[in-house]
């Protein structure tokens, strides 16, 4: 795995010589899940996740971004900024990475309320850099079979696979979708986007009381799998 900020400057330099590198960018959150989960779990799924693709591609693995778009989750506890700034943030740092003659980056995101700002930057950058840099852009959960959740079974799996900071015991039942038509579902998701608690009262989208660790081993290997045979990743 590279580290890109455990590495000195001619350390560096030569790795970037010996071939063309890819720049890993881990994008996550820190946002309420619940009453069982850290606030920084976003975040540490997505580290994890880019963590092992690092190991298995020689990707150099830039720190993960910590705050992302999570207002849909006041008057709980986030941290967030606004998706203009995030857009920004982002490209800048695409833009820096490119004058380090690093011209293929790969953003990790590991927030469903960062999508809106990460999805156009590789048009942007296209733009920017004459196509001179080529960014993808990939969301962790597209490349599971299980369906998405918030704090419910998938991410507590998950947590409980790489964090000691999992309170089982705190553990309940969330939001379930899936008694609904899916006319409801998107006029629910929708209002969830834009207050998730009007939703998911206790702040769980799921249902974590069933989660093992065994099954967060077995979801994290199936993304990262996926993510190397079905994204046509470049190493």
């Amino acid at each position: 795995m590279i580290e890109v900020k455990d590495l000195s400057d001619p350390a560096l330099s030569k790795l970037i010589k010996t071939k063309r590198r890819v720049a890993l960018i881990p994008v996550g959150s820190i946002e309420q899940h619940g009453p069982h989960l850290p606030v920084s779990t976003d975040s540490d799924i997505v580290s994890e996740i880019a963590k092992r693709l690092s190991e298995k591609t020689d990707f150099m693995l830039l720190p993960t971004i910590n705050y992302g778009v999570s207002f849909e989750h006041h008057p709980r506890f986030n941290l967030s900024i606004p998706k203009s700034t995030l857009r920004k943030f982002i490209i800048d740092l695409c833009t820096s990475l490119s004058k380090n003659r690093i011209n293929h980056i790969i953003i990790l995101n590991g927030h469903h309320g960062n999508q809106p700002s990460l999805k156009n930057i590789p048009e942007i950058m296209n733009k920017i850099t004459r196509g001179k840099v080529q960014v993808s852009v990939f969301s962790y959960w597209h490349f599971m079979k299980r369906k998405f959740d918030h704090a419910g079974f998938v991410e507590t799996s998950i947590m409980l696979a790489i964090s000691k900071r999992v309170a089982m015991k705190k553990a309940r039942k969330g939001f379930n979708i899936d008694k609904y038509s899916e006319k409801q579902k998107n006029r629910l998701n929708k209002l969830a986007s834009r207050s998730f608690l009007a939703i998911a009262k206790n702040g769980v989208w799921g249902d974590p009381t069933k989660a093992t660790v065994k099954d967060g081993k077995m979801i994290l290997s199936e993304i990262v799998q996926n993510l190397l045979k079905e994204s046509n990743l470049p190493y």
